[in-house]
């Protein structure tokens, strides 16, 4: 396999760069992060520029309204974006990196033609409901019960950590159509993947403050929501197994954003290092801590470098493989790592979430504050090391 990039790659870099450069000034200012209308319209703007522009999916089929190219070029739209400082694909980020390409694998033609090219347009906003209070890392023990009366599911309970919930059009939910839990009841067998419109009576969103301040994340409660069963996808009780192609995809290409962004904070923290006075020199003065910084350089090289394998293994069978969770597993504790050494860097300025002076102090404390959840989200690294465990490397599963 070959890690470098094509002519008709560089073309597409090339060509991406100068309509980034030419269209990027003329955006509107981002709107205050706890204005949520305002949020989702700049969102879907910037999503229908492009649209427009014909960037909107690179690597989606061209008959649901996407470019057709290739995952590395997927590859390349994401670090070149992401480095000139594009907007954040933002309140969308669940349809068109999770939902959209599961309703792509695993729904119906009908459900494809509805809902992929609305997603790629800008015309609607997705949440995920899976998780619940007691169904985190388990995901599998989930209690969201539904029961089929007639040509509805009707559904009850609750999920918590959904992204966006308050500004969602549609949700992606996970719920319990099998036998309640109970001994010689297999929970992974019992769930069903819907589709759920969010404007449906019963449903009540709390949205949740978090430790940076903001509230994307919400609790969504469901007092018998009547959901159609033409929502589906999938089979009944057969929505385990379709939720492991949506975390393929969350834990295949959803982090490389993130990715080029911690590559771009170890130069950073450089600079923060060359910042910050040690006796008569600096603290990049300190061996050791060029060292530290050296070997998460080259770990960082080495996750793109697996990032890279795992779109072309992608791209030969449609569906990202386990080495995701290699990634997702890796990159989340070298990020908590990484914002480690620079609150050892700032010391007392560490406890200011505003800047010091010349002190680049403000993002680097976010960051460490934001990289705690990492090890949770998109699956524990407890759940990825068994994944690996038993996915990669062959050994028989925990009894």
């Amino acid at each position: 396999m070959d890690l470098r990039y094509s002519e008709a790659d560089l073309a597409f870099q090339k060509e991406l760069r100068e309509w980034l450069a030419d269209v990027l000034p003329g955006l509107p200012a981002k709107p205050d992060p706890d204005d949520w209308p305002a949020r989702r319209d700049f969102d879907l703007g910037w999503q229908r520029t492009l649209f427009d522009a014909g960037y909107a999916g690179v690597n989606w089929p061209t008959e649901f309204g996407g470019r057709g190219a290739t995952l590395t070029e997927q590859l390349i739209y994401l670090e070149e974006t992401t480095r000139a400082g594009a907007p954040y694909i933002g309140t969308n980020f669940v349809g068109m990196l999770h939902a959209g390409p599961t309703v792509m694998a695993e729904a119906t033609p009908e459900q494809k033609a509805y809902h992929l090219p609305r997603i790629l347009k800008g015309e609607e906003i997705w949440c995920q409901g899976f998780s619940e209070p007691g169904a985190g890392s388990d995901l599998a023990s989930l209690s969201c019960k539904a029961f089929r009366d007639g040509d509805h599911y009707v559904v009850t309970g609750q999920k918590i950590w959904t992204s966006f919930a308050q500004v969602a059009d549609w949700c992606e939910l996970l719920v319990r159509t099998g036998p309640p839990l109970g001994e010689g009841v297999s929970k992974h067998k019992g769930i069903t993947w819907l589709i759920c419109p969010m404007d449906l009576p019963g449903i009540e969103i709390r949205p949740l403050r978090t430790i940076v301040g903001s509230t994307e994340f919400s609790e969504v409660f469901f007092d018998e929501v009547r959901v159609p069963v033409s929502q589906r996808v999938g089979d009944e009780n057969d929505g385990w197994r379709i939720a492991m192609v949506t975390f393929s995809f969350e834990r295949g290409t959803g982090f490389i954003s993130d990715l080029v962004e911690t590559d771009r904070m170890i130069t950073e923290l450089v600079h923060l290092a060359k910042l910050v006075t040690r006796r008569s020199g600096t603290a990049w003065d300190d061996i050791a801590l060029r060292r530290e910084v050296g070997e998460m350089q080259a770990q960082m090289d080495a996750l793109w470098a697996m990032t890279k394998r795992n779109l072309a293994q992608a791209e030969r069978n449609g569906i990202p493989g386990v080495g995701g969770s290699v990634v997702k597993l890796y990159y989340s504790e070298l990020l908590q790592r990484l914002t480690d050494v620079a609150m050892r860097l700032l010391g007392r300025a560490g406890l200011a979430r505003e800047d010091l002076g010349s002190l680049p102090n403000g993002a680097f404390v976010e960051e460490r504050l934001r990289s705690t959840s990492f090890t949770i989200a998109a699956g524990t690294s407890q759940i990825q090391r068994n994944i690996v465990a038993e996915r990669i490397l062959g050994l028989p599963k925990d009894k």
